[in-house]
């Protein structure tokens, strides 16, 4: 099933190939934020300004993002409004729903205004959209007229694509906490739809993002005086994550303390828009998985295997300390992990290595998505890290560069109980290596692996 056609070029694509046609790359590429900027405005245009037409939330922030998104979507839907979805693990129209094809999490913006559009064509009400910096910096958010921006957490991350300034990557961020002001006034279902901002409160920067205007601001937390607040988080075998806010008890089906902060998120934009108690109660307990994010991948085998979508050091720690949760004392975790070229944070590998040295028994280190550069570089600036943390090559280190026997050889070290754990492509349909994108997915050749392994 596919909301758009897949193999036809959208509109956008189209355009970009005939003006790249016409303007000489040298110059194309100094004018190209004017033809972002252009473009979004022309895809809106287009699609006659769909998200004028329904509730839209953003989510933004370096982590968190997707799964925040996710919880939300479902407290939506569980209050009874027919809610969309575009996030970088799943994109639904409803209950339809797909893995995100596009290998990015805001797609071009003739295909999101498209989305949009089939989402009001459908009967949306409601819609969610997770916000990357790096889709603000190319003005993707622009013609969608966001009411709601929930910020969840801010470290260092995609630096290179802002100059390397913490500055200047948290501002893009704060260009749509700034939209909500401009936006034109929303009436929906017979209500002025009001503008919001949620924070978490446990984020040292949450004031940066509190201080723009809007007519509600919400906090959530763990650790803080929030405005909604949980408490009491407890880890439930076969169950998942119990945590209450006030008296209220709330169940996430998943393991880890780390999506208790994310489920806060959702519940405070629900509450904000009149989701009733039971309904949010419902929404975050229906959410048993969400593709790529901490994924249990079961083929009969006598240990866990989880697919994970962590791609940097916070991450990276929040993940295996849940897998080493998951695991108890006395059985191993093994992670395999990697990290993306094509221009991306070089100085985040070592801080990851490091990271997974500490916390994993065995690390394997494996391609990601390479681009243009040199696997083995990519992989030797992990390793490095991972030696310089107290792991040996060939004892409790390894690298393979081809990620399938990267996922073998994590496997094939597995005892019974054991914890394995890959990160860094989650559900993405691809790698990209040089100029091709070829076919992948984590969850699948981690399926066919282990069947191979049990004998299926």
């Amino acid at each position: 099933m596919a909301f758009i056609e897949k193999g036809k070029k959208s509109l956008g694509e189209q355009v970009r190939g005939s003006i790249k046609k016409i303007i000489p790359a040298p110059v194309f590429r100094v004018v190209q934020p004017v033809y972002h900027f252009f473009l979004a405005q022309v895809a809106a245009a287009f699609y006659r300004y769909p998200s004028r037409r329904m509730l839209i939330v953003g989510v933004t922030g370096t982590k968190g993002k997707t799964s925040t998104a996710n919880f939300l979507w479902s407290c939506f839907t569980a209050g009874g409004y027919k809610t969309g979805l575009l996030s970088s693990a799943m994109i639904c129209i409803g209950s339809r729903k797909i893995v995100n094809p596009y290998h990015m999490t805001m797609p071009g913006r003739f295909t999101l205004q498209q989305l949009l559009w089939q989402m009001v064509k459908e009967g949306c009400t409601h819609c969610v959209v997770e916000v990357t910096s790096e889709g603000i910096k190319q003005f993707r958010h622009i013609g969608i007229e966001f009411d709601c921006a929930i910020f969840t957490n801010l470290s260092p991350e995609h630096l290179s694509s802002h100059g390397g300034s913490f500055d200047k990557y948290q501002k893009t961020k704060g260009k749509l906490f700034a939209s909500l002001s401009k936006k034109q006034a929303k009436i929906l279902m017979g209500s002025v739809v009001p503008s919001a901002i949620i924070a978490n409160a446990d984020s040292p920067h949450a004031s940066f993002f509190l201080a723009f205007p809007a007519d509600k601001k919400i906090t959530y937390g763990l650790n803080t005086s929030a405005d909604i607040r949980g408490h009491s988080v407890k880890l439930i075998a076969k169950e998942g994550t119990e945590f209450f806010v006030g008296r209220e008890r709330y169940l996430v089906r998943m393991w880890g303390a780390f999506h208790v902060s994310n489920a806060l998120g959702a519940l405070a934009a629900a509450q904000a828009y009149g989701v009733e108690d039971e309904a949010i109660r419902q929404g975050i307990g229906a959410v048993s998985v969400i593709p790529g994010r901490m994924e249990k991948i079961d083929a009969g085998q006598d240990f866990t295997v989880f697919v994970d979508y962590a791609h940097e050091a916070v991450s990276i720690n929040a993940s295996l300390e849940a897998a080493r949760e998951y695991a108890g004392k006395d059985r191993r975790v093994i992670v395999l992990l990697g990290a993306e070229g094509g221009g991306r944070d070089k100085e985040k590998r070592p801080l990851m290595g490091d990271a997974a040295a500490r916390l994993a028994d065995f690390v394997i280190v494996s391609n990601v998505d390479p681009y243009d550069d040199d696997p083995m570089e990519i992989i030797e600036d992990i390793t490095r890290a991972a030696e310089s943390a107290g792991k040996e090559r060939g004892k409790n280190l390894f690298v393979v560069e081809e990620r399938r026997e990267g996922i073998r050889k994590a496997f094939s070290l597995a005892r019974t109980n054991d914890v394995v754990i890959l990160e860094g492509k989650g559900s993405e349909q691809f790698i990209c290596v040089r100029d091709k994108k070829i076919p992948w997915d984590d969850r699948t050749v981690a399926r066919e692996e282990l069947e191979r392994l049990v004998g299926h």
